[in-house]
């Protein structure tokens, strides 16, 4: 687990180094795939459910599970990218909204309170918490900043699947679900709305954005329980 996240890190800091105005994301997909190549690992998205591509590439309005395609990036746009591979039988699974040049202060607000949510949520994760405890921590964080926890989508279990469980929303009180124990392995991932919290499902079947149309941002780390408390196994010092 800690390998397959390490790996899903460096792909994610890969990207970024590529993200700029007039960029693709549709060449950000390539060079993922190129990568996984070169590693000898399967990307965990692509033919996942009928899914086309190896990430998920959602720019501003959109939530998750956007196809990427030929459109440049625009300056001032946010690109939401989610990510998984498989390595040696285990997942990992890391996503980052990523500024696409210099955005303005509303939109970094949004980029870092959606951040310090994830980390609140993590925070959480202790052995013998609760699992809403980590829900509870995100919700708490993103609506005291005064934005909307999208509820249609949730973090999940992760190991030998890509989603097991169990499932964690990103909103709920504390106290509650099953206890929390060393050696779990958690994907958390709060998806968080500058408007309503509300979801719609364009026509190709996945991609889910806001229903106002205003900006969205996903943040993402798969972590492991220890004893001694949460540990991010999607970053490369892992």
């Amino acid at each position: 687990m800690r390998r397959a996240g390490r790996m899903v890190a460096e792909v994610l800091m890969l990207l970024r180094d590529r993200i700029i105005p007039g960029v693709t994301s549709l060449e950000l997909d390539r060079l993922a795939e190129k990568q996984c190549r070169k590693w000898n690992v399967k990307p965990a998205f692509k033919g996942y459910g009928g899914f086309p591509f190896t990430i998920c590439a959602s720019p501003n309005e959109q939530i998750v599970h956007g196809f990427p395609n030929t459109n440049p990036l625009d300056e001032g746009d946010i690109l939401s990218i989610d990510f998984g591979l498989i390595s040696d039988g285990f997942y990992g699974d890391h996503a980052i909204t990523f500024p696409v040049g210099r955005v303005d202060s509303d939109t970094q607000r949004l980029l870092d309170v959606t951040h310090q949510s994830l980390q609140k949520g993590i925070d959480a994760a202790q052995p013998d918490s609760f699992l809403s405890d980590i829900s509870h921590a995100v919700q708490s964080c993103v609506e005291t900043a005064g934005f909307s926890v999208v509820r249609e989508f949730v973090g999940h279990g992760i190991g030998r699947q890509l989603h097991e469980d169990p499932q964690i929303p990103n909103y709920g009180s504390p106290g509650t679900g099953p206890r929390l124990r060393p050696g779990m392995t958690l994907a958390i991932e709060p998806m968080v709305n500058v408007g309503k919290a509300g979801v719609t499902i364009l026509d190709d079947g996945w991609t889910a954005v806001t229903v106002d149309g205003k900006l969205s941002a996903h943040f993402e780390h798969t972590i492991a329980i220890t004893e001694n408390g949460p540990e991010v196994l999607s970053r490369i010092d892992s």
